[in-house]
């Protein structure tokens, strides 16, 4: 399955609620894996961005909508990044024009 990582950012909201942040990611864990991803990673960072979410979902469209309803709670913003393994990488070098 492709992978997809997520960068995050708490809004206000979601930094009003902070305290709540863990066990809203355990629901982000269970909401990817009942739409058929693989949760792979997570971790908090410091910078630009609060959190990495880092899953496996089937199709775009699946990652679509994982991204979605993360933001939808109001919580977090999501930034949606379509990752490649360096095996990918090397068969897209490989058959580039």
């Amino acid at each position: 399955m492709p992978t997809y990582v997520f960068l995050t950012a708490f809004t206000q909201q979601g930094v009003r609620n902070v305290r709540d942040s863990p066990e809203r990611t355990e629901h982000a864990r269970e909401m990817i894996e009942s739409l058929g991803g693989t949760w792979n990673d997570f971790f908090v960072t410091m910078g630009r961005y609060d959190g990495v979410v880092v899953a496996d979902f089937p199709d775009d469209t699946t990652a679509a909508r994982a991204m979605l309803s993360l933001a939808e709670s109001g919580n977090v913003t999501v930034e949606p990044l379509r990752a490649f393994t360096l095996e990918e990488f090397r068969d897209i070098v490989d058959t580039m024009a």
